[in-house]
């Protein structure tokens, strides 16, 4: 029987970025089924007590340049360092993946906003450009982020962090399977043999 895996995620994590990249062929050789939970990654850490430490320390944020480099070689994915996503709010993005749900299109609506994000340089605080990706990918983007600023959005956004916070959840990606929790980019090999068991 297949396995359900809780992913929680913000597009404005490049692991993020980086781990739904691998997500096909781990389905493949898993049989999984991924359900995915969009959340507001800086409402999550606020609550829980958490911060982002690459803003911090610089040591840090120059490793995990780094580091991000590294997993992109190893993963033969595109990828653009993106000085937009640091400037603003990822929560309209989150709403829009919440619509996309809804709507049955939520794998072309992330595709279209993980590549803008990070791997395509989009300015993703610039309405009209967000909508622009995802007319390209086949979507109604203006009605679709229309559609995301109704106030049920935004409960449903809000809900969706508070429950990541109530399920142990401190950042993103993070995947759970059952009771257990596998946070980051690196975790993905656990989670399958987690999955395999």
């Amino acid at each position: 029987m297949p396995q359900d895996v809780d992913f929680f995620f913000d597009f404005v994590s490049p692991y993020t970025y980086l781990a739904q990249t691998q997500l096909p062929a781990l389905k493949e050789r898993t049989g999984a089924r991924f359900r995915l939970w969009p959340m507001h990654l800086l409402n999550l850490m606020k609550q829980v007590g958490n911060v982002p430490t690459t803003v911090l320390c610089a040591n840090k944020l120059k490793y995990a340049t780094q580091d991000i480099g590294r997993w992109v070689a190893q993963y033969a994915v595109p990828f653009q360092m993106n000085p937009h996503v640091f400037k603003g709010d990822s929560s309209l993005a989150l709403r829009g993946a919440l619509v996309a749900q809804k709507q049955g299109a939520e794998d072309a609506y992330n595709r279209a906003l993980f590549g803008a994000y990070w791997s395509e340089g989009v300015d993703v605080n610039d309405r009209a450009r967000i909508a622009a990706r995802l007319d390209a990918a086949g979507l109604d983007g203006k009605a679709l982020l229309e559609t995301a600023d109704r106030p049920e959005y935004v409960e449903l956004l809000a809900k969706n962090t508070d429950l990541a916070a109530g399920r142990g959840v401190f950042g993103s990606p993070t995947f759970i399977v059952g009771d257990d929790l596998f946070f980051g980019n690196d975790r993905l090999g656990f989670l399958e043999q987690r999955l395999a068991r």
